[in-house]
């Protein structure tokens, strides 16, 4: 029996140390919820982990762009909406001018509702989305993937030259029936560009949301296999941590104990 070694009590006391720093680190993970607290538990499951996790961001981005690109399409579409309806009543209002038995003065009135409609036209031209122009000459790059991969959406320019030969304030207009035949001659072509306008549309559209849907499906696998290397598995961890914390408390009582036996010396030297 030996004093100034106790070589029980050293081993206790190490034992103690390891469950104590095991218990910690459980009580870590099941009050973060992640199963790795620092590289040296996975550091290859680290690394996999950082790389999902910045993907999935990534894509969650570009999910971003496409909804505000679906969302400006769609404003778009509603102010053509209106356009089409103009449009089919200045067609209407040129085929009534061309009637011979409509006097000067009705066929003025026909002009003035002719020229506010295209007016009204002409103003929708100007509209914008955020600050961003609806309609004019420019296509539009929507990033649609995680790796910056661009979308051209075609532009729809309603300062073309078949929509203003319709609606400009310079424009032909309806006064005579020989001036209407000509306005109608350009507002059918202003209602055939719009149609083919309207059909790109929903073409981009489309595509817009098939890739939105594509990205939101992958973005969730991604999620799914990030979680099940960096997530803690609540159930398994909380056995462990209640085994750890056992071993603590049995480790400060041996501890303990390894302490008194020192204390037998005493009963030789008396």
């Amino acid at each position: 029996m030996v004093i100034n070694t106790n070589t029980t009590a050293q081993n206790s006391s190490d034992l103690l140390a390891t469950s104590s720093a095991n218990l910690a680190k459980s009580l870590q993970r099941l009050s973060s919820g992640r199963r790795i607290i620092s590289p040296e538990d996975d550091s290859a499951g680290l690394a996999v982990s950082m790389k999902f996790d910045a993907q999935s961001k990534r894509i969650g981005a570009a999910v971003g762009n496409i909804s505000n690109a679906i969302s400006f399409t769609k404003t778009q579409d509603g102010y053509l909406g209106q356009v089409n309806k103009a449009l089919n009543r200045m067609s209407e209002l040129a085929v009534s001018a061309q009637d011979s038995t409509k006097t000067t003065t009705d066929l003025s009135l026909y002009d003035k509702e002719f020229k506010q409609l295209g007016s009204y036209v002409t103003d929708i031209a100007a509209k914008d989305f955020n600050g961003v122009s609806l309609f004019n000459a420019t296509d539009k790059q929507v990033t649609i993937d995680s790796d910056g991969g661009k979308f051209q959406m075609d532009k729809i320019n309603l300062a073309d030259t078949l929509y203003t030969a319709a609606t400009s304030s310079s424009a032909t207009g309806i006064a005579t029936t020989t001036t209407a035949f000509t306005a109608l001659g350009n507002v059918k072509a202003a209602i055939t560009k719009l149609a083919s306008d309207r059909a790109q549309e929903g073409v981009s559209m489309s595509r817009l949301n098939f890739s939105k849907d594509a990205l939101t499906v992958q973005k969730t696998n991604i999620d799914s296999a990030n979680s099940i290397i960096s997530d803690v598995d609540v159930a398994t961890e909380s056995t462990n941590f209640a085994r750890q914390n056992i071993l603590v408390q049995s480790g400060t009582a041996m501890l303990a104990q390894a302490n008194v036996q020192g204390q037998s010396v005493l009963r030789l030297l008396g």
